[in-house]
Order: C-alpha cells, then sequence, then structure tokens
C-alpha cells in the first residue's frame, strides 16, 4: 500500500553530543547525551519506524521488504539495499576528526556502501567551526606522523560556520563537525568512519578510543576541499514557498522550502520523496487522508504514490534519488 510512512528515528548517545535534539525537537528517548537521531534509516545499525496507518510499529526495511523495492525508485541500485540515511546531528562537543572510504574500499573492508554525504547547518553557536579538508596538499609520510604527533589540527582547514551553510563531504575527505553545531546530514547509507585525532578522549569503558590509522591512510584525499560551503543554487521565491537547490549528485538531490502557504510535490516512479522537518508546523494531504508534521519530524513518501499537498508555516527539507 502506497501512502505517506510517518518515522520515529534511532537514536545514538556518542559521547559528544547534547540535549536538543530532546529539548528542541521533542525527540522520546531515554539516551543521554542524545548525538543524533536517525530520521531516515534501513541500516542495521538503527532503523526508522513507522508510526502511522498499515505498517505502524513495523521498521522501514520490513514495510520495503512486503511491498517491494519499487517503492525506493527506480533510480535506486538494482544491486543494493535502501540507499540513504538521513540524521540530526547536536554536537555539544567537536566530533573526532575522520575520513569516510569510497563505494570500492568500502565494499572490499565494510561490507557496506562508501560514505557521501552532505551537511546542512541548522543552527550554531558564534564561535562554531567544521574542519573540511586540508589547508594545502600534504604527503602520506606527513600525515601519518601528524596523526602519531598530535600535530595533524596544524593543517586542517578549520571553517567558521552559520545557519544555512552548506558543506558536501565527498568519500575520502577529512571532515569534523565543531561544538555547537547542529546538523541535518543526508548521507549514503553507511556507518564505515575512520578516526584518526580525538583529543584524547576515552569511551565509555575508560580507554582511550581507538583510532584508525591504516584505513584512513588508504582512503584520504590529501588536499583542500574544492566545494564551496554553500547551495549549489540561489534562493528561488515562489508565492508560497522559497526553494534553494541545496546539492545534486549521482548519489542525492537535496533541497530547502521555506514554506508560508501551500506546496504541491509528486512522487513519481524515478524516486522516493523524504521530507525532514526543520521548523514549523505543516499539514501533510495525500487523497482524503491529512496529517500534521512538526519540527523534527520525518515523513517517507513511497515512489509512485503520485502527488501531496504540504500546507503551512515552516522548513523542511527534500532528499530524492
Amino acid at each position: 500500500m502506497l501512502y505517506p510512512l510517518k518515522l520515529n528515528a534511532a537514536f545514538k548517545d556518542y559521547l559528544w553530543g547534547g540535549t536538543r535534539l530532546r529539548d528542541e525537537f521533542n525527540k522520546q528517548t531515554d539516551i543521554d547525551p542524545v548525538a543524533e537521531s536517525w530520521e531516515l534509516s534501513c541500516h542495521h545499525d538503527g532503523q526508522s519506524i513507522i508510526s502511522n496507518g498499515e505498517f505502524s510499529g513495523k521498521t522501514l526495511a520490513q514495510y520495503i521488504e512486503t511491498v517491494g523495492k519499487q517503492v525506493i525508485g527506480t533510480k535506486a541500485p538494482k544491486d543494493k539495499d535502501f540507499p540513504i540515511l538521513i540524521k540530526f546531528i547536536d554536537a555539544k562537543q567537536s566530533l573526532s576528526v575522520q575520513v569516510h572510504p569510497d563505494d570500492k574500499y568500502a565494499l572490499l573492508h565494510e561490507g557496506e556502501s562508501g560514505k557521501t554525504e552532505m551537511w546542512y547547518v541548522m543552527d550554531a553557536t558564534p564561535d562554531a567551526t567544521l574542519i573540511y579538508g586540508f589547508t594545502h596538499e600534504i604527503s602520506h609520510q606527513e600525515f601519518e606522523r601528524r596523526i602519531k604527533d598530535n600535530t595533524l589540527l596544524e593543517v586542517c582547514n578549520q571553517v567558521p560556520i552559520k545557519k544555512g551553510d552548506v558543506f558536501f563531504i565527498e568519500a575520502g575527505t577529512l571532515h569534523a563537525i565543531g561544538a555547537g553545531a547542529l546538523i541535518a546530514e543526508i548521507q549514503q547509507s553507511s556507518n564505515s568512519t575512520y578516526r584518526v585525532y580525538d583529543y584524547g578522549r576515552v569511551g565509555k569503558d575508560g580507554k582511550l578510543r581507538e583510532l584508525h590509522i591504516e584505513k584512513a591512510l588508504a582512503v584520504t584525499k590529501l588536499e583542500p576541499p574544492t566545494r564551496k560551503p554553500e547551495p549549489i543554487a540561489k534562493l528561488t521565491a515562489f508565492a508560497d514557498y522559497d526553494l534553494t537547490i541545496l546539492a545534486q549528485c549521482e548519489l542525492f538531490n537535496v533541497s530547502h522550502f521555506d514554506l508560508h502557504g501551500n506546496c504541491s510535490l509528486n512522487a513519481k516512479k524515478d524516486s522516493f520523496h523524504s521530507i525532514l522537518v526543520l521548523d514549523g508546523q505543516i499539514a501533510l494531504t495525500y487523497g482524503n487522508d491529512s496529517f500534521t508534521i512538526t519540527k523534527g519530524e520525518s515523513v517517507f513518501i513511497p515512489a509512485d504514490m503520485g502527488e501531496y499537498i504540504l500546507n503551512g508555516t515552516g522548513e523542511f527539507i527534500l532528499t530524492t534519488l
């Protein structure tokens, strides 16, 4: 059955997380801190749960298995599982400096897809920064030495951030979300992360958190980033909403909507739609059915479901293949 699926998230209590997802986005979880909420996920490390309709209580993966992969869309790779993972990230402290592998390396060494991702900065404290690649090109020998002697930050490209910034983090790009950032992340469905610097922090077991130096050396692009931290297209104003295209690539397409009225969208055969509400209150109408989605909520629209209408005042991110 094709209908809009309202989703409940899976949560992660990584040590760098905070309380904003619970306090400001009404996330219902007992874990503390709340570092991440996986809003759209079929990944085995954390799956979205459907909260409405015939499939209420089932995972999104179970829904797809029951009704068929055509609900993902014809653009989805035929030989892979659900291709996208979408999450909120609350960085009360800085995340580790890390890198993700590409598909070829990840499939060989991790048994899953690589991880190219995109960040939309929802909010940031005045002093918040991100690490985005290197300040200049360095050698593998220098990279390895700086990891081992704890001087890596000296050659990291540290960028001040503000609400509305967009970072495209291609697999192989060294990166780190800094303290004070609130991020919406759209990524390949992968959880393969290689840490190279972690501020000497210890995990719940009292031991230094593991670094993945050899793997990072194999996959990291030792150069400055080539993309600017901005949307790929400027804002376009329509009668009832403002539209900004944040990212377009062979993996996903992401747009930001600032809604102040009605918006009609159409889920065709080529791709599902993911609606991630960043702020406000929006009524979603499909056929004779309607329900409200508010700040922090996520909806999966199956491919080929057809036209649906969003009405209200709020911000949301639309992701498609």
